[in-house]
């Protein structure tokens, strides 16, 4: 496992140490209540020094883990290749924010978004619809078969405002743990977690962290070639659940502007997080420019900001993990496209064997459900982004 090869702890989707694995939202709650895990205890919170955590690993750790996680692309390669993502949700998130009636101003069509959020003590209520929402559509469309327990067998927590400091979204797992409002936050802190987690932006957290994310993620690895947990990566983790969102909404499960602008928000904020994490472990960009660029370029709250910096460098995770969300979609998308969209493979065929072949790199799940096999010198070399270069 190339993780335990680097100094920096990662939260594997088993780990459920104050919150489950990070899909949705900002995952993992650790970190000592909002510090930074390698930062002094006396700097203040919010401060550059303490957002800063660990600190950045540099250009030789993020290209060795990259190497090890089998993406054949170099850093400045991924911030371009985000870039024009982000291209692509500046468009989508314009035409959504016309329809909305806010022209060109998509910052207002996103405000009153935001604004759009359930009454304090009604989130659980509003996650249980979403998640059978989702179940409901997956199971229309035929696009995979979900055992009939993990309809079931999870929960819902709420995460501690201490825990919110660094997971200001969702978490989940075997629990969804959901952020809002608590009696010891000031109102403004009770906003920010009410507004950062209305019903358009939960409507994609619900089923990235359940079905058919995370949730379903951990039921069928325990079940099918378990023995390859050893490989587990976020990119197959993160990657998936993300992927979902992607295809989800080709397949027109998102119909009004109000449900394009947050899910537009998501993908959005993953097309940041590979520019933002990238740019301040290779020097480029300070903690504190990068929840400038969260607020700006996003539309986070700042609370929302400071929290996805914090948790992203305390050495909760490894440099790469931020940028294991879009990859890994853009992989199994250009996966998808190679053996459902030529019709070798239906939707739900597909879809099961990702489950059932395990965790592990993306490239590998290719080889295995394309029959291929793998030599002992095996390199990477998929370029699995159609539009570089």
């Amino acid at each position: 496992d190339h993780r335990d090869r680097h100094s920096f702890p990662t939260r594997r989707s088993s780990d459920l140490r104050g919150g489950g694995t990070d899909p949705g939202g900002t995952g993992g709650a650790g970190g000592g209540g909002g510090r930074g895990a390698g930062a002094p205890r006396t700097a203040p919170l919010g401060s550059n020094e303490e957002l800063s955590g660990v600190g950045p690993a540099g250009n030789d750790a993020l290209v060795e883990a990259l190497r090890a996680a089998m993406i054949a692309y170099t850093p400045d390669e991924l911030i371009a290749l985000a870039n024009k993502e982000f291209a692509w949700c500046d468009r989508e998130m314009l035409r959504a924010s016309r329809e909305m009636g806010f022209g060109s101003e998509w910052k207002k069509a996103l405000e009153a978004v935001k604004n759009k959020y359930v009454e304090p003590g009604q989130m659980i209520y509003l996650v249980r619809d979403l998640a059978r929402e989702a179940v409901e559509f997956l199971e229309k469309k035929e696009l995979v078969t979900i055992p009939a327990m993990v309809k079931e067998d999870y929960w819902e927590e709420a995460l501690t405002p201490a825990m919110q400091l660094v997971s200001p979204f969702f978490l989940g797992g075997s629990t969804i743990q959901v952020s809002s409002p608590a009696n010891s936050m000031t109102m403004a802190e009770k906003m920010e977690s009410l507004r950062g987690n209305n019903m358009f932006f939960a409507r994609a957290t619900v089923f990235h962290e359940l079905i058919p994310g995370h949730h379903m993620q951990g039921y069928m690895t325990q079940r099918y070639r378990a023995y390859r947990s050893p490989f587990s990566t976020p990119f197959w983790t993160e990657g998936m659940a993300f992927y979902w969102e992607m295809l989800l909404w080709d397949l027109g499960f998102t119909h009004t502007p109000e449900q394009r602008v947050g899910a537009l928000f998501w993908r959005m904020h993953r097309c940041a997080r590979i520019i933002f994490s990238l740019s301040f472990h290779l020097g480029k960009m300070t903690a504190k420019e990068c929840v400038e660029f969260l607020i700006e370029r996003v539309g986070h709250e700042r609370a929302n900001a400071e929290g996805e910096v914090r948790r992203s460098f305390n050495g909760s995770y490894e440099p790469i993990y931020q940028c294991a969300y879009m990859l890994g979609a853009l992989q199994f998308y250009a996966l998808h496209k190679e053996l459902v969209d030529s019709g070798k493979m239906t939707n739900r065929a597909f879809h099961d064997a990702l489950y059932r072949e395990g965790n592990m790199p993306v490239e590998m799940v290719r080889l295995a459900v394309n029959g291929q096999k793998v030599t002992r010198d095996y390199r990477t070399s998929w370029k699995f982004y159609a539009f570089m270069g």
